[in-house]
């Protein structure tokens, strides 16, 4: 009876342990993945950390390296020394250097804003996210249109190495590059909104779709602009990719030309553009604030102009910063999206 007992027990402990092993091994991966999401937040803060400082610290001197007085650019030169004294107080500037310094940042934080409009009384914040949304819808577009142009072309320069669709891929680009984002929108504006009357000359239609109607030709001239980089440095990533091992492995195997195109090749080729697409991020926003005047749209680019025309330098700072931010959120949401594509840089970041 007693050795039924001691047999029943020993028994009972190796399923006890087994089954803490098996609970601790289901742990196991959650635990994996919560240490990488925590190297990977990390190791972002640790990168975008910096950058924002930095950006801060800039835009507060963008104000203090402009030669001059900013109240007298600001009231002009019929002023009085009454009027310079009451603005400079309003701005701030009478403060020590490291006072103002504290309060610009104080105000980042609190209200993330860089003050209110000289010329308007509105919050930065508020003047800039009221426009915020057409900036933004230019963006995608031109992403959008941006990717749309950029893969077809340099796949067919690809597969026809050489030939009359490489030649003719190769020689538009070099164009593109040389022509202004301006430009390409006045020649757009020219064709198809006056000779062909399919979008509107300028400004924003009133509704959802006449908004998206509206932004299609300032999006693709944005597009355009940066799609020449992208096609040469895609086309030339799919030739290398092309002739690599695993390729002929997979034709020998009888793997439909179109999964190796689109599934493999495409798919390793693809890493070097996205990683450029980031570089340039800056000029994408960059060149949406120019378009907009182009078009007379009344986004962040129209705001800026109109700001940098009246010296509203608060609103001035207020951009710079958001669009400094814009650069940030996007070139990792670049970054993102690569280690999606290339599982190898999940090991490297971990």
């Amino acid at each position: 009876m007693s050795v039924e007992g001691q047999h029943t027990v020993g028994d009972d402990r190796p399923q006890g342990g087994t089954g803490h092993r098996g609970s601790a091994d289901a742990h196991t991966p959650a635990r994996s993945v919560a240490r990488t999401l925590g190297r990977l937040l990390g190791r972002t803060v640790a990168t975008v950390l910096p950058v924002m400082i930095g950006v801060v610290v800039a835009v507060f001197f963008l104000l203090r390296l402009v030669p001059g007085d900013p109240a007298a650019m600001i009231l002009g030169d019929r002023a009085t020394p009454a009027q310079l004294d009451r603005l400079r107080e309003e701005m701030g500037l009478t403060l020590p250097l490291a006072e103002q310094f504290g309060n610009f940042v104080w105000g980042i934080i609190t209200r993330f804003d860089t003050g209110d409009s000289l010329i308007t009384g509105v919050s930065t914040r508020e003047a800039i996210l009221a426009k915020a949304p057409i900036s933004l819808g230019i963006v995608a577009l031109a992403v959008i249109f941006a990717v749309a142009l950029t893969v077809p072309l340099a796949l067919a320069a690809a597969r026809n190495r050489g030939g009359f669709a490489d030649q003719v891929v190769r020689i538009i680009p070099t164009i593109g590059m040389g022509m202004p984002t301006f430009w390409v929108g006045l020649l757009l504006i020219i064709v198809f909104a006056v000779q062909l009357g399919w979008f509107p000359v300028g400004g924003v239609a009133p509704g959802p779709l006449g908004t998206l109607w509206s932004l299609v030709l300032p999006a693709a001239a944005v597009a355009i602009s940066l799609v020449p980089p992208l096609v040469r440095s895609l086309r030339a990533q799919l030739l290398e990719v092309v002739d690599a091992d695993f390729v002929t492995t997979l034709r020998a195997a009888g793997v439909p030309e179109r999964t190796i195109l689109t599934r493999h090749i495409l798919r390793g080729a693809a890493l070097p553009t996205i990683a450029l697409f980031g570089v340039n991020v800056a000029y994408l926003i960059g060149g949406t604030l120019v378009v907009e005047k182009v078009f007379g749209i009344g986004g962040v680019g129209t705001l800026l102009f109109q700001s940098i025309g009246s010296r509203d330098f608060p609103v001035v700072q207020g951009i710079a910063l958001y669009c400094a931010i814009a650069v940030v959120l996007i070139t990792l949401a670049v970054d993102a999206l690569a280690t999606w594509i290339d599982p190898r840089l999940r090991g490297r970041q971990s």
